[in-house]
């Protein structure tokens, strides 16, 4: 059994509650077991507390979940490369899974709420992933 952390952002909570539950079942469907969840307040600050389960010796990987919905300015295409950046140090780093589910940028609130369904391709990538390493 594939056992996972889950990283969730606060930010757009409407949005990413709906990711947490897709993912929480996708995690069921596969028999896989989400032992740890952590909650941040927004996708910037997802790769600390996802780093912080990837060191758990019972975390086979790790699913970051968060949605950034364009603003005003640049600040959502900062944020999202900033995040998905360091996720992958993380990953790289613990030499563990740690799948980006974070929709966005330039995404308006109605199109993240269409694409809640990216809390299960995360999850669904993470256990793929270990699964997957696990052969080599």
């Amino acid at each position: 059994m594939v056992r996972l952390g889950l990283v969730v952002a606060e930010f757009n909570a409407p949005v990413t509650d709906e990711m947490a539950g897709a993912a929480r079942e996708a995690a069921a469907e596969r028999d896989a077991e989400i032992v740890a969840e952590a909650s941040v307040p927004g996708a910037y600050d997802a790769p600390l507390a996802a780093d912080r389960l990837a060191r758990r010796e019972d975390v086979d990987a790790v699913a970051a979940l968060g949605a950034i919905i364009t603003g005003d300015t640049d600040h959502d295409r900062v944020i999202a490369d900033a995040a998905a950046r360091q996720l992958s140090e993380v990953s790289l780093d613990r030499d563990k899974p740690v799948t980006l589910g974070i929709i966005g940028p330039g995404m308006s609130a109605d199109e993240a709420r269409a694409r809640t369904d990216k809390g299960a391709a995360a999850v669904n990538s993470a256990i793929d992933l270990v699964t997957e390493l696990e052969e080599l």
